[in-house]
């Protein structure tokens, strides 16, 4: 397992290090390094692997693909306060302002992992985004390219993200 943490001139908060804790002790059976493409863990199912763990560290963990199973954050507020627009995240703990994000193919190749981060930087009250992307897809490392990616965007610093941290987890 991977991990890198941005910006790198921050350390990584104590509460996702046990956060890191649930990917590494779920490691063996979600890595994707070792295996062919179709023996791979999808996101749902790695995400499924996780969800026991993470509920003990107090996240909201999505069960399924229906509207009632999903985690929906808030991100636009209406008349009497109701939610007028949301968006799904896999996880979402309320008390460290935490969204998870679980990528499988999609991460790189279609840039899914841009979507997660313009997501979790317009949710209500969150300031923490993971991104969990498999370490090797279809012979490309997605953890590295999304790596240097993030890279660019905290030196660059020509975009302004309103999150204090993103965490990456290659898996």
């Amino acid at each position: 397992m991977q991990w890198q943490f941005f910006p790198r001139t921050s350390p990584t908060p104590k509460f996702l290090h046990e956060t890191l804790r649930v990917f590494e002790e779920a490691h063996p059976d979600i890595s994707s390094a070792d295996r062919d493409d179709d023996d791979r863990m999808g996101s749902n199912d790695v995400l499924a692997r996780l969800r026991h763990d993470l509920k003990e560290l107090g996240y909201l963990v999505e069960v399924g693909k229906k509207s009632q199973d999903k985690i929906r954050v808030p991100v636009l507020f209406g008349s009497e306060g109701k939610v007028d627009k949301g968006f799904d995240a896999d996880a979402w703990n309320r008390e460290t302002k935490t969204v998870i994000e679980v990528e499988a193919g999609r991460a790189w190749a279609n840039n899914q992992f841009l979507k997660d981060i313009f997501q979790a930087s317009v949710m209500d009250e969150v300031e923490y985004l993971v991104i969990a992307v498999r370490s090797v897809y279809r012979g490309k490392r997605d953890f590295d390219e999304i790596c240097k990616w993030l890279e660019i965007i905290y030196l660059t610093n020509r975009i302004k993200l309103d999150l204090k941290g993103i965490l990456l987890v290659g898996y």
